[in-house]
């Protein structure tokens, strides 16, 4: 069954259209990669799939709830991080986790049942009582994702969330959001570095505003590498890694 279905979505900006005609499905508890270059629509999408931009071209379902008629409870099933960071470094951890708590409508004992869970499963209890502001950017990074799960999502959202990280922390971070997807959550990572995508993950392959494939990273990468398949597919080499 699928969590979050995005079904027919065109988008434009003016006269272009940065994304045309996309369609894919994500099923519970798999980790999906949506690769592409800069450029390739992927932020466009998240926009959409947060309602931070509209369109009346195609359909996206969020667990069952279509996205334009039932915003509220589509919403509620998505958690996001996104690739700017959102965090008041001025407020502990604990602030941060319970101020958002709030804004979805938790409070109390809920709250803070709520809260110990997503601090253990991003192993962050023990900073708990820090400033977002001490924390390296690993930390702030599973802080973000820990606030992301507070609500109990079906769906968790990531835009290019390793970027300016550095490789021990992408990899600790890239680790606990497979180990999510293998407890059931379902998850699309938005990604342009293919060291981040394990052979059995999902991959929809976005160019242009185009989807070109969508399966498992093995089938797509056949007796190739998954870069020589993306620059096969596409003309353009994403990253192996950040360089530092």
């Amino acid at each position: 069954m699928s969590t979050l279905d995005v079904s027919h979505v065109t988008y434009r900006y003016g006269p272009k259209v940065a994304l045309d005609d996309v369609s894919f499905a994500l099923e519970r508890g798999r980790f999906c990669a949506l690769l592409g270059p800069n450029g390739a629509g992927k932020s466009t999408l998240f926009s959409l799939l947060t309602r931070l931009l509209v369109t009346r071209e195609g359909r996206i379902t969020v667990a069952g709830h279509d996205l334009a008629r039932e915003p509220r409870a589509a919403l509620g099933k998505i958690g996001v991080v996104f690739q700017q960071q959102t965090l008041d470094l001025d407020m502990t951890v604990l602030q941060n986790l319970r101020y958002f708590a709030a804004l979805q409508g938790l409070s109390g004992a809920a709250a803070q049942r709520n809260i110990d869970a997503a601090l253990d499963r991003l192993a962050m209890r023990e900073r708990a009582g820090e400033k977002a502001r001490a924390l390296n950017g690993g930390h702030r990074r599973r802080m973000e994702i820990a606030r992301a799960l507070i609500h109990d999502p079906e769906v968790l959202l990531l835009d290019e969330p390793t970027v300016g990280l550095d490789t021990a922390s992408r990899q600790s971070i890239t680790a606990h959001v497979h180990d999510l997807a293998d407890g059931g959550l379902s998850v699309l990572w938005a990604t342009h570095l293919v060291d981040e995508i394990r052979p059995r993950d999902d991959v929809v392959v976005l160019h242009q505003g185009h989807v070109l494939a969508h399966d498992d990273a093995a089938a797509i990468s056949g007796e190739k590498s998954l870069i020589d398949a993306f620059i096969a597919m596409t003309g353009k080499a994403p990253e192996e890694r950040v360089a530092l």
